[in-house]
């Protein structure tokens, strides 16, 4: 990929470790946003995001309604898909029933000794941990976030470590 956004986003934070529970809402929604489509596609759509679902403040969007729910879906800068809209909605109220909240559920699934991948072929789609992510989210009422999108954001998040062995972006 030679797009600098996606370059940028690469070397500087996919596979980075971040915690707190808007930051990982955040993430929880853009990777549901993302499903069927490129995160190209999301990243260039990132800022419109965060303006729409108030900066992904897990309060404010758990408060969301319908009004708010046609309000995203006509706000050309996002993906305008009801059913994840509503996910986000859905899970932004799941999230504030967590107890000790949603970074720390989430965090409990890293795997800092996942094997180190020499080739694309060597990253994995899904994992036992994702697996169980996706469960444990869905056992507490999160929608949009199947064993796939589990893995994405354990990559994404710094849960597991999937720079290629030979990525200047590993070590970083």
């Amino acid at each position: 990929m030679t797009d600098p956004l996606y370059l940028t986003y690469h070397d500087e934070e996919w596979g980075r470790p971040l915690k707190g529970d808007d930051a990982v809402f955040e993430r929880v929604a853009l990777e549901a946003f993302q499903s069927g489509l490129s995160w190209l596609t999301i990243l260039r759509k990132r800022e419109n995001f965060r303006a729409a679902f108030d900066g992904f403040s897990i309060p404010k969007v758990a408060a969301y309604t319908e009004r708010d729910v046609e309000r995203l879906l006509g706000d050309a800068g996002i993906v305008r898909n009801r059913a994840k809209i509503k996910a986000a909605i859905n899970n932004a109220r799941a999230a504030l029933d967590l107890p000790g909240g949603l970074s720390e559920l989430v965090w409990r699934y890293a795997d800092p000794d996942a094997p180190v991948p020499k080739t694309m072929a060597d990253v994995p789609a899904t994992t036992p941990g994702s697996t169980a992510l996706a469960k444990e989210l869905k056992k507490r009422g999160f929608s949009f976030v199947g064993p796939t999108t589990a893995y994405a954001l354990m990559q994404a998040i710094g849960l597991v470590n999937d720079h290629l062995e030979e990525c200047v972006a590993r070590s970083r």
